[in-house]
């Protein structure tokens, strides 16, 4: 519980929560699913529910526990949250504090959200366990949600990627 609230703590004191202003929705305004936009802003050619694209990742792409910039962290299925998330990594603040931009979440149904903060608040520092930033509360959210890890976009998948583009197919995140 100490490691939890010190992740929060440290994050606060350094002022890495922001607030981003709210836009009002209009009728014309796309409706974006969480995994067509992390595959759009990363480039990961991965298919599917968000909960799969750990499973589908696992043998094409490389994967950890640590962030780096432009990496998807897949949010495990939670509560009502049961097909899972992904969000795509926008800036690194600290070894336990990162800001993310995804789409589809909590009270931004079918919006995007920039540069939303998320803090690892898992025991071992391995960022199994995460909350978000929940801008109608204007704090961190008091779920603590399950993650299996980040997917990296790696130089070999951006290079297949391109030459697939360039030959008019499209990849469905086969090697």
């Amino acid at each position: 519980m100490m490691k939890r609230l010190t992740a929060a703590l440290v994050a606060a004191s350094l002022g890495f929560f922001t607030l981003a202003t709210p836009q009002t929705a209009r009728a014309d305004d796309p409706y974006w699913q969480c995994v067509t936009f992390a595959r759009l802003l990363s480039g990961i050619q991965i298919f599917g529910d968000a909960w799969t694209w750990w499973r589908q990742a696992v043998s094409n792409f490389r994967t950890g526990e640590a962030p780096e910039a432009g990496s998807v962290l897949v949010f495990q299925p939670h509560g009502r949250m049961n097909r899972g998330h992904v969000a795509v990594v926008s800036d690194i603040l600290t070894e336990r504090v990162i800001r993310v931009t995804h789409a589809n979440w909590g009270g931004s149904r079918g919006r995007v959200e920039e540069n939303v903060t998320v803090v690892d608040v898992s025991p071992a520092g391995d960022w199994s366990r995460v909350k978000v930033w929940y801008n109608p509360i204007n704090g961190l959210g008091s779920t603590v949600y399950p993650t299996y890890g980040f997917v990296y976009r790696s130089a070999e998948n951006a290079t297949r990627d391109a030459i697939q583009t360039a030959r008019g197919g499209q990849n469905q995140g086969q090697p």
